[in-house]
Protein backbone atom coordinates (compact mmCIF):
# COMPACT_ATOMS: atom_id res chain seq x y z
CA UNK A 1 0.00 0.00 0.00
CA UNK A 2 1.01 3.12 -0.63
CA UNK A 3 2.02 6.11 1.92
CA UNK A 4 -0.89 8.29 3.07
CA UNK A 5 -1.08 12.01 2.89
CA UNK A 6 -3.72 12.08 4.98
CA UNK A 7 -4.30 9.76 8.17
CA UNK A 8 -7.51 10.28 8.96
CA UNK A 9 -10.52 10.91 6.99
CA UNK A 10 -13.72 12.26 7.87
CA UNK A 11 -16.65 11.54 6.19
CA UNK A 12 -20.15 13.14 5.72
CA UNK A 13 -22.85 9.99 4.94
CA UNK A 14 -26.24 11.12 3.42
CA UNK A 15 -29.17 9.13 4.13
CA UNK A 16 -32.11 11.18 2.92
CA UNK A 17 -35.22 10.42 0.37
CA UNK A 18 -34.97 10.87 -3.48
CA UNK A 19 -37.15 12.96 -5.07
CA UNK A 20 -38.44 10.11 -7.26
CA UNK A 21 -38.78 10.37 -11.01
CA UNK A 22 -37.74 14.19 -11.19
CA UNK A 23 -34.06 14.88 -12.27
CA UNK A 24 -33.84 18.54 -11.83
CA UNK A 25 -35.15 18.57 -8.28
CA UNK A 26 -33.73 15.72 -7.34
CA UNK A 27 -30.12 17.44 -8.53
CA UNK A 28 -31.31 20.81 -6.30
CA UNK A 29 -31.46 18.41 -3.23
CA UNK A 30 -28.71 16.79 -3.56
CA UNK A 31 -26.69 20.05 -4.16
CA UNK A 32 -28.21 21.08 -0.65
CA UNK A 33 -27.24 18.24 0.61
CA UNK A 34 -23.71 19.13 -0.31
CA UNK A 35 -23.76 22.16 0.71
CA UNK A 36 -25.25 20.84 4.50
CA UNK A 37 -22.20 18.63 4.72
CA UNK A 38 -19.59 21.09 3.25
CA UNK A 39 -19.93 23.00 6.90
CA UNK A 40 -18.48 19.92 7.72
CA UNK A 41 -15.29 20.43 6.66
CA UNK A 42 -15.65 16.54 4.99
CA UNK A 43 -13.12 14.93 2.87
CA UNK A 44 -15.96 12.28 1.60
CA UNK A 45 -19.66 12.95 0.93
CA UNK A 46 -21.26 9.48 0.06
CA UNK A 47 -25.03 9.25 -1.43
CA UNK A 48 -27.02 6.15 -1.82
CA UNK A 49 -27.93 4.31 -4.61
CA UNK A 50 -30.06 5.98 -7.34
CA UNK A 51 -30.85 8.94 -5.80
CA UNK A 52 -30.62 10.73 -9.12
CA UNK A 53 -33.72 10.17 -9.78
CA UNK A 54 -34.68 7.69 -7.11
CA UNK A 55 -35.14 3.77 -6.49
CA UNK A 56 -38.68 2.89 -8.22
CA UNK A 57 -38.92 0.14 -5.38
CA UNK A 58 -41.81 -2.10 -5.89
CA UNK A 59 -42.40 -1.48 -9.83
CA UNK A 60 -43.18 -3.68 -12.45
CA UNK A 61 -42.84 -1.09 -15.55
CA UNK A 62 -45.23 -3.50 -16.89
CA UNK A 63 -43.28 -6.02 -17.52
CA UNK A 64 -44.54 -9.49 -17.19
CA UNK A 65 -43.38 -12.80 -18.69
CA UNK A 66 -43.36 -12.14 -22.71
CA UNK A 67 -45.34 -9.31 -22.91
CA UNK A 68 -45.30 -5.33 -21.73
CA UNK A 69 -47.86 -2.70 -20.92
CA UNK A 70 -48.27 0.91 -22.55
CA UNK A 71 -48.85 2.14 -19.09
CA UNK A 72 -45.40 0.45 -18.55
CA UNK A 73 -43.95 1.86 -21.28
CA UNK A 74 -44.75 5.17 -19.89
CA UNK A 75 -43.56 4.99 -16.63
CA UNK A 76 -40.37 3.60 -17.64
CA UNK A 77 -39.91 6.17 -20.32
CA UNK A 78 -40.17 9.18 -17.91
CA UNK A 79 -37.56 7.66 -15.27
CA UNK A 80 -35.24 7.26 -18.56
CA UNK A 81 -35.50 10.69 -19.64
CA UNK A 82 -35.13 11.49 -15.78
CA UNK A 83 -31.75 9.41 -15.88
CA UNK A 84 -28.56 11.31 -16.26
CA UNK A 85 -26.06 11.22 -18.94
CA UNK A 86 -22.26 11.73 -18.20
CA UNK A 87 -20.87 14.99 -18.96
CA UNK A 88 -24.10 16.36 -19.09
CA UNK A 89 -24.89 19.65 -16.99
CA UNK A 90 -25.94 17.49 -13.84
CA UNK A 91 -22.39 16.15 -14.00
CA UNK A 92 -21.02 19.50 -14.26
CA UNK A 93 -22.84 20.46 -11.44
CA UNK A 94 -21.75 18.04 -9.24
CA UNK A 95 -18.10 18.48 -10.51
CA UNK A 96 -18.77 22.37 -9.53
CA UNK A 97 -19.79 21.31 -6.25
CA UNK A 98 -16.87 18.83 -5.49
CA UNK A 99 -14.66 21.61 -6.40
CA UNK A 100 -16.24 24.30 -4.15
CA UNK A 101 -16.57 21.67 -0.92
CA UNK A 102 -13.25 20.79 -1.68
CA UNK A 103 -14.13 17.42 -1.08
CA UNK A 104 -14.97 13.86 -2.65
CA UNK A 105 -18.36 12.93 -3.66
CA UNK A 106 -19.70 9.38 -4.07
CA UNK A 107 -23.03 9.43 -5.79
CA UNK A 108 -25.67 6.43 -6.60
CA UNK A 109 -27.36 7.49 -10.09
CA UNK A 110 -29.71 6.19 -13.07
CA UNK A 111 -26.77 6.54 -15.96
CA UNK A 112 -28.80 6.92 -19.56
CA UNK A 113 -26.28 6.13 -22.25
CA UNK A 114 -25.64 9.13 -24.40
CA UNK A 115 -26.08 7.00 -27.90
CA UNK A 116 -28.38 3.95 -27.13
CA UNK A 117 -31.45 3.47 -25.33
CA UNK A 118 -30.02 1.59 -22.11
CA UNK A 119 -29.85 2.71 -18.55
CA UNK A 120 -27.08 2.04 -16.01
CA UNK A 121 -27.42 1.10 -12.45
CA UNK A 122 -24.46 3.36 -11.95
CA UNK A 123 -22.00 5.00 -9.04
CA UNK A 124 -19.65 8.01 -9.94
CA UNK A 125 -16.48 9.63 -7.88
CA UNK A 126 -15.76 12.87 -8.34
CA UNK A 127 -12.66 14.50 -7.21
CA UNK A 128 -11.92 17.98 -5.54
CA UNK A 129 -10.66 18.75 -8.91
CA UNK A 130 -14.08 17.95 -10.75
CA UNK A 131 -12.96 14.62 -12.74
CA UNK A 132 -15.05 11.65 -12.29
CA UNK A 133 -15.03 7.89 -12.47
CA UNK A 134 -17.85 6.00 -12.87
CA UNK A 135 -18.98 2.23 -11.43
CA UNK A 136 -21.78 0.39 -14.15
CA UNK A 137 -23.19 -2.42 -11.77
CA UNK A 138 -22.28 -5.10 -13.07
CA UNK A 139 -25.40 -7.32 -12.80
CA UNK A 140 -28.70 -5.58 -11.75
CA UNK A 141 -30.30 -8.09 -9.22
CA UNK A 142 -33.61 -9.76 -10.21
CA UNK A 143 -36.57 -7.57 -11.95
CA UNK A 144 -33.68 -4.66 -12.10
CA UNK A 145 -32.58 -6.78 -15.12
CA UNK A 146 -35.92 -5.17 -16.79
CA UNK A 147 -34.90 -1.15 -16.33
CA UNK A 148 -30.65 -1.51 -16.16
CA UNK A 149 -28.62 -3.49 -18.37
CA UNK A 150 -25.38 -4.93 -17.72
CA UNK A 151 -22.24 -3.15 -17.02
CA UNK A 152 -20.45 -3.05 -20.61
CA UNK A 153 -17.45 -0.93 -18.76
CA UNK A 154 -16.33 1.01 -15.66
CA UNK A 155 -16.28 -2.50 -14.20
CA UNK A 156 -13.69 -1.77 -10.89
CA UNK A 157 -12.36 1.73 -11.06
CA UNK A 158 -10.30 2.78 -8.65
CA UNK A 159 -10.02 6.58 -7.33
CA UNK A 160 -6.70 7.88 -5.80
CA UNK A 161 -7.10 9.82 -2.46
CA UNK A 162 -5.06 11.32 -0.07
CA UNK A 163 -6.40 8.51 2.74
CA UNK A 164 -5.60 5.38 -0.29
CA UNK A 165 -7.64 4.33 -3.00
CA UNK A 166 -11.50 4.26 -2.43
CA UNK A 167 -14.14 2.06 -4.77
CA UNK A 168 -17.54 1.25 -5.06
CA UNK A 169 -19.75 -2.01 -5.51
CA UNK A 170 -23.55 -0.86 -5.95
CA UNK A 171 -26.15 -3.15 -3.44
CA UNK A 172 -25.79 -6.59 -3.90
CA UNK A 173 -22.88 -6.84 -6.23
CA UNK A 174 -21.49 -7.38 -2.59
CA UNK A 175 -22.63 -10.59 -2.97
CA UNK A 176 -20.51 -11.08 -6.01
CA UNK A 177 -17.03 -12.85 -4.17
CA UNK A 178 -15.00 -11.95 -6.77
CA UNK A 179 -16.23 -8.50 -6.91
CA UNK A 180 -14.86 -8.22 -4.00
CA UNK A 181 -11.40 -9.39 -4.52
CA UNK A 182 -11.36 -7.26 -7.71
CA UNK A 183 -11.36 -4.19 -5.33
CA UNK A 184 -9.17 -5.66 -2.84
CA UNK A 185 -6.61 -6.35 -4.85
CA UNK A 186 -6.41 -3.10 -6.05
CA UNK A 187 -5.70 -2.20 -2.28
CA UNK A 188 -8.64 -0.03 -1.23
CA UNK A 189 -8.82 1.72 2.17
CA UNK A 190 -12.77 2.55 1.76
CA UNK A 191 -15.40 0.33 0.35
CA UNK A 192 -18.38 2.18 -0.33
CA UNK A 193 -21.50 0.54 -0.78
CA UNK A 194 -24.62 2.74 -2.25
CA UNK A 195 -27.43 0.29 -1.56
CA UNK A 196 -30.89 -0.22 -0.93
CA UNK A 197 -30.64 -3.03 1.85
CA UNK A 198 -32.87 -2.10 4.59
CA UNK A 199 -33.07 -6.45 5.94
CA UNK A 200 -31.45 -7.31 8.97
CA UNK A 201 -29.22 -9.76 7.75
CA UNK A 202 -27.33 -6.82 5.29
CA UNK A 203 -25.70 -6.16 8.25
CA UNK A 204 -23.97 -8.80 8.51
CA UNK A 205 -22.99 -8.94 5.51
CA UNK A 206 -21.28 -6.00 5.82
CA UNK A 207 -19.66 -6.51 9.15
CA UNK A 208 -18.00 -9.82 7.18
CA UNK A 209 -16.64 -7.78 3.68
CA UNK A 210 -15.27 -5.21 6.03
CA UNK A 211 -13.12 -8.18 8.08
CA UNK A 212 -12.48 -9.54 5.21
CA UNK A 213 -11.02 -6.54 3.34
CA UNK A 214 -9.67 -5.02 5.88
CA UNK A 215 -11.33 -1.99 4.54
CA UNK A 216 -13.74 0.81 6.09
CA UNK A 217 -16.80 -0.38 4.81
CA UNK A 218 -19.38 2.62 4.36
CA UNK A 219 -23.35 1.48 4.23
CA UNK A 220 -24.68 4.47 1.97
CA UNK A 221 -28.97 4.03 2.30
CA UNK A 222 -31.98 6.05 2.12
CA UNK A 223 -35.46 6.69 2.62
CA UNK A 224 -37.80 5.45 0.46
CA UNK A 225 -41.63 6.14 1.85
CA UNK A 226 -44.75 5.50 -0.40
CA UNK A 227 -45.59 8.87 -0.74
CA UNK A 228 -42.31 9.33 -2.29
CA UNK A 229 -44.01 8.38 -5.58
CA UNK A 230 -45.44 10.74 -7.61
CA UNK A 231 -49.05 10.65 -7.86
CA UNK A 232 -49.65 10.46 -11.67
CA UNK A 233 -47.56 7.33 -12.27
CA UNK A 234 -49.49 5.44 -14.86
CA UNK A 235 -48.64 1.88 -13.06
CA UNK A 236 -49.93 3.39 -9.89
CA UNK A 237 -51.30 0.40 -9.29
CA UNK A 238 -47.99 -1.05 -8.19
CA UNK A 239 -47.74 1.56 -5.70
CA UNK A 240 -50.80 0.60 -3.51
CA UNK A 241 -49.90 -2.23 -1.92
CA UNK A 242 -46.42 -1.00 -0.39
CA UNK A 243 -45.74 -0.49 3.15
CA UNK A 244 -45.77 3.36 4.03
CA UNK A 245 -42.09 2.82 4.50
CA UNK A 246 -40.95 1.30 1.58
CA UNK A 247 -37.11 1.34 2.96
CA UNK A 248 -35.97 2.21 5.98
CA UNK A 249 -32.29 3.25 5.58
CA UNK A 250 -29.62 1.61 7.74
CA UNK A 251 -26.67 3.41 6.75
CA UNK A 252 -23.75 3.37 8.90
CA UNK A 253 -20.01 2.98 9.20
CA UNK A 254 -18.38 -0.28 9.65
CA UNK A 255 -14.65 -0.22 10.04
CA UNK A 256 -11.27 -3.31 9.41
CA UNK A 257 -12.36 -5.03 12.34
CA UNK A 258 -15.64 -5.46 11.68
CA UNK A 259 -17.07 -3.10 14.59
CA UNK A 260 -19.51 -0.05 13.96
CA UNK A 261 -17.90 3.27 13.72
CA UNK A 262 -21.52 4.81 13.03
CA UNK A 263 -24.29 2.58 14.42
CA UNK A 264 -27.47 2.15 11.92
CA UNK A 265 -29.70 5.03 11.72
CA UNK A 266 -33.29 4.00 11.01
CA UNK A 267 -36.12 5.75 9.63
CA UNK A 268 -35.24 9.52 9.05
CA UNK A 269 -32.81 11.10 7.19
CA UNK A 270 -29.31 11.85 8.86
CA UNK A 271 -26.19 13.73 7.76
CA UNK A 272 -23.43 10.48 9.51
CA UNK A 273 -20.18 12.62 10.74
CA UNK A 274 -17.30 9.81 11.41
CA UNK A 275 -13.72 10.64 11.41
CA UNK A 276 -12.07 7.89 10.16
CA UNK A 277 -8.28 6.23 10.97
CA UNK A 278 -6.59 5.46 7.92
CA UNK A 279 -3.52 3.92 9.46
CA UNK A 280 -6.33 0.77 10.36
CA UNK A 281 -6.75 -0.99 7.04
CA UNK A 282 -2.62 -1.26 6.54
CA UNK A 283 -2.30 -2.14 10.48
CA UNK A 284 -5.44 -4.69 10.58
CA UNK A 285 -3.69 -6.71 7.75
CA UNK A 286 -0.40 -7.50 9.99
CA UNK A 287 -2.57 -11.14 10.88
CA UNK A 288 -4.46 -11.23 7.38
CA UNK A 289 -4.38 -9.97 3.80
CA UNK A 290 -6.90 -11.64 1.62
CA UNK A 291 -4.78 -10.85 -1.29
CA UNK A 292 -1.28 -11.21 -0.02
CA UNK A 293 0.01 -13.07 2.74
CA UNK A 294 -3.24 -15.03 3.56
CA UNK A 295 -3.83 -16.08 -0.37
CA UNK A 296 -2.65 -18.66 -2.02
CA UNK A 297 -1.53 -17.35 -5.90
CA UNK A 298 0.15 -20.23 -6.56
CA UNK A 299 -3.44 -22.26 -6.20
CA UNK A 300 -6.31 -19.96 -6.85
CA UNK A 301 -5.92 -16.90 -8.91
CA UNK A 302 -8.74 -14.18 -10.22
CA UNK A 303 -8.73 -13.09 -13.80
CA UNK A 304 -10.33 -9.70 -13.98
CA UNK A 305 -11.04 -8.70 -17.66
CA UNK A 306 -11.10 -5.03 -17.13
Amino acid sequence: MKDLEKSTCRIALVQAEPVMFDRESGLAQTLAWIDKAAGENPDLIVFPELFIPGYPVGMHFGFSMGKRTEAGRKDWKRYYDASLVAGDAAFAALAEAARKSDSYISIGFSERDAVGGTLYNSNAIFAPDGTYKIHRKLKPTGTERVVWGDANRDYFPVTETPFGPIGSLICWESYMPLARVALYQKGITIYISPNTNDNPEWQATIQHIAIEGKCYFINSDMLIRKASYPADLATGEDIKDLPEMVCRGGSCIIDPYGHYVTEPVWDEESLIIADLDMTLPAACKMEHDAVGHYARPDVLELIVHE
